[in-house]
């Protein structure tokens, strides 16, 4: 018998169609992995299962075989539908047991939430999924890792027997990944009905059953993952053949052209977050920094652009030191950034494509003269952009908001490589990205590299950076605790446990 089943269903939003007569079928007890393009609609087909989105008329649902109507996310708790969202939704001040019981508290007779009943009930689902959490500690004191299991056991005290994942693996350490995986199987094995929306293809032949892929709002086909390959699934995802391993000769660095000497930066908060930081980096190498997430990366790539203070220590591009200058003095030392996050430090959503292009540089020449813009200039040099990066649709008086995360991605790039730097930053450079968007940013990542740039990633994705880096080193709290040469990433048989403990902080230097 079929769990969940979706009938013809369609969303739209204006003009334009999110889901077009999407069918769906999920059987009870399995784990069904839905794949899918950037802006293909899984998202929004997720929503309308958890009752966010209301489908368009013609479109059925029915739940273990009945036709219902998911009004909203407390209904379909209600018939047994649990989602963990891509960014928790946890408060961070409370404890993981009244994060769990968060808006269905029990109350005794006087009417007070009675803790001492959530506290049984909860452990014993902690005991059952053998999930090993501690009630007590708060969600600012736990591991990402932790806080997923808080969410999951969110839905299981809900009585959840549907549950949707969305990018669940997305900040997780190797072992957790494995732990997570653990979880997945552990409910399956107990009548539990798992839907997870992922752009990773090795997570899907991992624990998936089925795997249904939607392409463009469509649906194109539902598969036996075990019989499927993962360039299979890539290339019924995309529509072509997709290359998913990177292609690039070895590297053959040359001068040091960022170093990085005993910096240190606080947090927001006035605290220490970047300690007596030792980086090098060459022309012609791509070095990756892999550590888990809140373990000083963001505060460190805001202190090397100037967007944040430095306490103490030396940055310095081509011999000339950096510390002290504006954001824009450095960006002018030819050291540029891919944010971590594109919508919020990348772009201005709301202006247009060949506006985001020059967000750095309209002031120089040939983009103004005399304080007017020369809008020719402008226009002539968005097209070649669009052209060269193949930025779709071609269409520089487009809002950036109403592209596709993947070019929005590319317009940052394109901005970036444009200016000729000398470092790239590349923080988090395809989060979120469909397997044909990673393909293309990691070829220009190299082909930088391979004209004498410098490109230091900053990834929480292991895979990507042991693929893409030439040397890689690990940061934990802040510092450096290991580095890496060529030879070990090659040579080592476990490199993604290697570094997994180093992240960790149990790895030895």
């Amino acid at each position: 018998m079929f769990r969940l089943e979706l009938k013809n269903i369609s969303k739209t939003f204006g003009h334009f169609k999110a889901n077009d007569g999407i069918n769906l079928s999920v059987s009870s007890g399995e784990v069904h992995a839905i794949l899918g393009e950037n802006g293909a609609g899984k998202s929004t087909l997720m929503k309308i299962i958890f009752g966010l989105y209301q489908p368009d008329q013609g479109g059925e649902i029915l739940i273990n075989g009945e036709k219902t109507q998911i009004q909203s996310p407390r209904f379909a708790i209600k018939l047994g539908i649990g989602m963990v969202h891509q960014h928790f939704m946890l408060v961070r001040p409370f404890t993981i047991l009244q994060n769990i019981i968060l808006g269905v508290e029990p109350r005794n007779a006087l009417g007070m939430i009675d803790y001492k009943r959530a506290r049984a009930e909860v452990m014993k689902l902690s005991e059952e999924y053998n999930f090993k959490i501690d009630p007590e500690l708060k969600i600012e004191n736990i591991s990402v890792g932790m806080q997923q299991r808080v969410e999951i056991l969110k839905t299981l005290y809900r009585n959840a027997e549907l549950i949707i994942l969305d990018e669940p693996t997305a900040v997780l350490t190797p072992q957790e990944i494995t732990d997570f995986y653990r979880i997945v199987r552990n409910l399956k094995a107990r009548g539990k009905t798992i839907i997870i929306i992922t752009h990773k293809l090795h997570e899907i032949k991992e624990i998936a059953d089925s795997c249904t892929i939607i392409r463009k709002g469509r649906y194109i086909e539902t598969v036996n993952v075990s019989e499927t390959s993962e360039e299979d699934l890539a290339s019924k995802m995309v529509g072509r053949k997709v290359d998913l391993k990177i292609k690039k000769e070895k590297a053959h660095p040359g001068d040091e052209v960022l170093c990085i000497s005993a910096l240190n930066a606080n947090n927001d908060k006035g605290l220490p977050a970047v300690r007596n930081f030792d980086l090098t980096i060459r022309r012609g190498e791509i070095l990756g920094l892999a550590g888990i997430d809140g373990n000083g990366q963001s505060e460190l790539v805001e202190a090397l652009v100037g967007l944040r203070k430095i306490k103490s220590g030396s940055v310095k591009i081509n011999g000339r030191e950096l510390v002290g200058l504006t954001p824009k003095q450095i960006y002018e030392n030819k050291l540029a950034m891919i944010p971590e996050d594109r919508q919020r430090r990348g772009l201005v959503l709301d202006f247009k494509v060949k506006e985001n292009f020059v967000l750095q540089t309209i002031a120089n020449a040939p983009f103004s003269n005399y304080g007017f813009i020369i809008t020719r200039e402008l226009d002539k040099f968005a097209n070649a952009l669009m052209e060269r990066f193949d930025i779709r649709p071609r269409n520089i008086e487009l809002n950036a908001r109403n592209l596709s995360g993947g070019n929005q991605q590319k317009i940052i790039l394109a901005r970036e490589i444009a200016n000729n730097p000398d470092v790239l930053i590349a923080f988090q450079p395809t989060r979120g990205l469909d397997v044909g968007a990673i393909e293309y940013i990691h070829q220009e990542l190299v082909k930088l590299r391979d004209a004498g740039k410098a490109v230091l990633l900053i990834s929480y994705e292991l895979d990507e950076i042991i693929n893409l880096s030439d040397r890689i080193a690990v940061i934990v709290e802040g510092s450096v605790t290991a580095n890496l040469d060529d030879q070990t990433i090659s040579n080592e048989k476990n490199i993604k446990e290697h570094i997994g403990l180093y992240m960790a902080g149990r790895g030895h230097a």
